[in-house]
């Protein structure tokens, strides 16, 4: 593949610009929260482009948020002048649909419920080569990682080694891909990404007692921070190995929450989130060029889980307060 330049993108970063003054952004989130009624709420999506959703229920949602994601993909494969940029945030459905697919297999079970659309490949495309065993048509990495997973758990392992192996291969031809592009904004969003995983990981194990073995397991190389310097298993270091970082702030808050019953994790979790969307905001500072492509995409994979954050929430009676603690910051 030629070069390409950041001018390349002159045209579609001058129509993402333009798109972004559709986002959900955080006073819009407000006006849903605060609205009298599921309806009232529902209806302030479609001054974002979103479809009309007649009655607000899980199926709903989920199909309202469905073809918005394959609509976005969609449109922006198809304009941005290297299609990877916009495939290296499509993996996490097709990686998440192998998941499923294996689980689903190694049970008995039906895998359809649970397949997502956004991927590279459709769920249907993926469920039908995946049942004839016959995966050459898509990424070696990705056929790879199905295979070895499907054999670990076929010898009986616990199923969550056989994700372990799918989320190391989902990072990895993330950072291969960014690589490839030769993007250094989307090397630093992938490696950034990696260390809030990471981050995440050594947290949870603290919690539960996990040492240095176990971490060798989950941890992913290809971060800011080498994985030798988290595998130690002492949780009360992370705040000073991530203090320089990004995720300073998040460190600091779960080397707090490395003892059992020392807290919930969800204002850590926030934390973590957030660090990767001020990262992704530096986008907004570049006129044209990739940067701005990245950004989107990200704000938009934001804007999901927020609507299914907020709109979940009302379903289940939550007062606006509990759901808006929920809540990771806006792109806009």
């Amino acid at each position: 593949m030629s070069k390409i330049r950041d001018t390349d993108y002159l045209t579609l970063s001058t129509r993402v610009r333009a798109m972004e003054t559709r986002l959900v952004t955080r006073e819009r989130m407000e006006r849903m929260l605060d609205a009298r009624t599921d309806e009232e709420a529902v209806k302030i999506l479609t001054e974002c482009g979103y479809e009309e959703l007649p009655a607000l229920t899980n199926a709903g949602l989920d199909d309202l948020l469905s073809k918005a994601r394959a609509a976005l993909y969609r449109e922006l494969s198809t304009a941005a002048p290297d299609r990877r940029v916009v495939e290296l945030f499509q993996m996490k459905y097709d990686y998440h649909n192998a998941k499923v697919l294996v689980k689903a297999a190694a049970i008995g079970a039906e895998p359809d419920r649970m397949l997502m659309e956004g991927g590279r490949w459709s769920p249907a495309r993926l469920r039908d080569a995946f049942q004839r065993d016959s995966l050459g048509d898509f990424s070696e990495p990705f056929r790879q990682a199905v295979l070895r997973a499907r054999e670990t758990l076929n010898a009986g392992n616990d199923p969550q080694r056989a994700d372990f192996v799918l989320d190391r291969a989902y990072f990895a031809e993330m950072a291969d891909t960014a690589k490839a592009v030769g993007s250094p904004f989307l090397q630093g969003y992938v490696r950034l990404l990696i260390d809030a995983a990471n981050l995440r990981s050594a947290v949870r194990a603290a919690r539960i007692g996990k040492g240095p073995d176990f971490l060798r397991q989950v941890l992913l190389p290809g971060g800011n921070v080498d994985v030798s310097v988290l595998s130690s298993g002492r949780g009360a270091d992370l705040a000073a190995v991530f203090r320089a970082g990004p995720l300073g702030e998040a460190a600091a808050a779960g080397a707090a929450l490395t003892s059992p019953g020392s807290g919930e994790l969800t204002a850590f979790e926030r934390m973590c989130d957030d660090a990767v969307m001020h990262y992704l905001e530096g986008a907004r500072l570049i006129p044209f060029g990739e940067q701005s492509v990245i950004g989107y995409l990200y704000a938009r994979e934001s804007e999901f889980t927020a609507i299914r954050t907020i709109l979940s929430g009302r379903m289940a009676g939550l007062d606006s307060d509990t759901i808006r603690e929920r809540l990771r910051e806006a792109y806009v």
